[in-house]
């Protein structure tokens, strides 16, 4: 603003030093409204220099008030399903695909041990006999 007034100056148009001041007001940001607030309260006005030096110190006490804010947005792949998504607290524990494949691979099913799959338990295969059950499902 003072370099569009010292342009006018120089061809001989002046803009009042007031008027200018309500200019460079109307002009900060919405972060300023308290500043705006506290000088429209004051009977003495401000030149431009002083309004200058106060934008400063204001600025600087508003860099120093703020605080830094991180946003987090989780989106869901089962879209129109009807499955709620997990809420943002448990976004950060939610289990990687690397860590399911390691599950998967980690032994039986049934009886927990490592050492073998489900499909070749032998606890498995009495449970399944004992329900009648006598051939295993096939995979997918």
């Amino acid at each position: 603003m003072s370099h569009i007034a010292s342009n006018l100056k120089a061809h001989k148009l002046e803009v009042p030093e007031d008027l200018l001041v309500h200019l460079v007001l109307l002009s900060l940001p919405t972060q300023f409204s308290q500043f705006k607030v506290s000088y429209n309260c004051q009977k003495e006005k401000w030149s431009l220099n002083e309004l200058i030096s106060y934008c400063v110190q204001e600025e600087e006490r508003l860099k120093q008030d703020r605080v830094e804010v991180a946003q987090l947005a989780t989106s869901s792949s089962n879209k129109g399903k009807g499955l709620k998504r997990k809420p943002i607290e448990n976004a950060a524990v939610d289990k990687g695909p690397s860590q399911k494949k390691q599950h998967k691979e980690s032994g039986c099913y049934f009886c927990g041990k490592s050492d073998h799959m489900k499909k070749n338990c032998a606890k498995y295969t009495a449970w399944r006999a004992k329900k009648g059950l006598s051939e295993l499902p096939k995979a997918n």
